[in-house]
């Protein structure tokens, strides 16, 4: 008895092993004989097992053509200006820029300006991007190298290359980069994010955490992701972490379908949603920016939102698809075409408005002074509106720029290189101060000494600074030859900032 058992159980571990064996060979192991898969799925009413897909060829075929950036940033050196954080500005870096700030991979070397004023250069973040012609274009995301004071482009090859800006647009996030080589660069071919569909396999390839030419894989888990940005996003569930930022997602054919942007996570590493801008809206903004260095955008003058379910239905819709107009601008091409306040808007050029999303960035897609047709429901019925579009500002920062009065214009620098303007009596409020002026521009000595936008100016040498008229009074008496002493607050931080006036 004792022998029949011993003899069973080396059958069973035989067994086991030419299972384990025959899986690692791609095989199943069923009743005691090797079997092929297919054998497995006749035998398994219902089951389908389908071979996972070999990357190898795509990988080949397309990560030369992905390269890695970094950022580099101009700051005065310790001695000379505001530097908080004792010379290692990684962590105040990381928390105005974001975790794709890296550290640096090399001592920075100290610049010095015309004026005298001593800086340094140093690491300011890295990220990815993807060559889309054999001149050396390039597209990455506006966020990696907004700020930047210089950009290096390193291809697979190790060779490196310093980028120029060519364009760059916040609303969408994407940047074009220009390098000049004296070989053919490879290039990504350009696929059609319109036809994706869930389930299919993508690829993404970048540098994160300045692992340069990573690639990860994964499927689009959702199309379309509306997450109240600009575009709408393909979702996936491919790896993305810092650094991956502005770098290709790649179909199986190895073509380009959407601009690694974004990830959502509570820890700000990769928690299996990331979002990529689709690469047709994408190519939108190239071309804009390639022809004309920026990206201008339409406009019809109307604040919208959704149609609740509840509305719909007593307004005789068939479903509450739609934007519902809440406000119309007074003179506004909307106003001209004669749009109302309580309107529904459900078509635009031919194009239905599903949700109310869909309407800013099909309106934004046209060319501005383009008459279009603009389908609205009204008490009941559909009614078709002719409409001139207007234009909008590429940035936020040019919005603020043109919403600037007359006075705000004529503002001029300073001796020291600053345009101040007043604090609110909320903000002095909040940051338990009785004055001040903030900083709105900054140039010439003010920058060299590191001083930026929105910093407050609490007081100059030993005099307290109250408003706008005292602080000019006061700059206009500096001595010419002398260094005045700033006292400066940013964020929660309080620094004297030594800044010699010009002559």
């Amino acid at each position: 008895m004792k022998q029949m058992l011993n003899n069973k159980l080396k059958r069973s571990v035989l067994y086991t092993v030419i299972g384990l064996s025959a899986a690692y060979a791609g095989l199943s192991y069923v009743g005691g004989d090797v079997a092929s898969a297919q054998d497995v799925q006749n035998a398994n009413v219902g089951t389908s097992i389908v071979g996972l897909p070999d990357f190898t060829p795509i990988v080949n075929q397309t990560e030369n053509a992905v390269v890695n950036i970094r950022t580099m940033e101009n700051i005065s050196n310790r001695s000379h200006g505001y530097d908080p954080y004792g010379g290692d500005p990684s962590e105040l870096f990381r928390f105005f820029f974001g975790p794709d700030f890296m550290p640096p991979r090399a001592t920075p070397q100290p610049r010095h300006r015309g004026n005298g004023q001593p800086e340094r250069s140093v690491p300011r973040g890295v990220g990815s991007g993807f060559i889309i012609s054999d001149d050396g274009y390039i597209i990455t995301n506006n966020h990696v190298i907004s700020g930047a004071s210089e950009i290096l482009v390193t291809l697979n090859n190790g060779k490196e290359h310093t980028a120029k800006v060519i364009g760059s647009d916040q609303r969408t996030d994407i940047a074009l980069l220009k390098i000049d080589s004296d070989e053919k660069l490879p290039t990504l071919k350009i696929g059609d994010s319109d036809s994706l569909k869930k389930g299919q396999w993508v690829l993404a390839i970048g540098s994160p955490f300045g692992l340069d030419s990573t690639v990860t894989s994964g499927i689009v888990s959702a199309i379309n992701r509306d997450t109240g940005e600009y575009l709408p996003f393909i979702q996936t569930d491919v790896a993305v972490n810092p650094g991956n930022s502005g770098g290709p997602l790649i179909n199986l054919n190895g073509e380009v379908v959407g601009v690694n942007s974004q990830i959502i996570s509570q820890s700000g590493g990769f928690m299996g949603i990331s979002l990529s801008i689709p690469i047709d809206d994408a190519m939108q903004v190239v071309e804009q920016l390639k022809e004309n260095g920026k990206v201008t955008r339409g406009r019809i003058g109307v604040q919208i939102g959704e149609v609740a379910g509840e509305v719909a239905k007593a307004l005789g819709l068939e479903n509450d698809s739609g934007a519902l107009v809440s406000n119309v601008e007074q003179g506004g091409p909307a106003d001209k075409a004669g749009i109302q306040a309580g309107d529904v808007i459900i078509g635009f050029d031919g194009s239905e408005i599903k949700k109310w999303s869909d309407l800013p960035r099909i309106v934004g897609q046209t060319k501005p002074d383009t008459e279009s047709m603009i389908e609205v429901w009204r008490r009941g019925k559909k009614q078709n509106l002719k409409i001139t579009v207007g234009a909008v500002p590429s940035s936020p920062g040019e919005e603020l720029a043109a919403s600037k009065t007359e006075a705000d214009k004529s503002a001029k620098a300073d001796r020291l290189g600053l345009v101040v303007g007043n604090l609110s009596q909320e903000t002095m409020t909040k940051l338990r101060i009785k004055g001040g002026v903030k900083i709105t521009e900054v140039d010439g000595p003010g920058q060299a000494a590191g001083l930026r936008v929105d910093d407050i100016i609490l007081a100059v040498n030993d005099q307290d600074i109250k408003d706008v008229k005292q602080f000019e009074e006061t700059v206009g008496k500096l001595s010419k030859d002398k260094a005045a002493a700033l006292l400066i607050r940013r964020a929660n931080l309080t620094q004297w900032v030594p800044v010699t006036p010009s002559k």
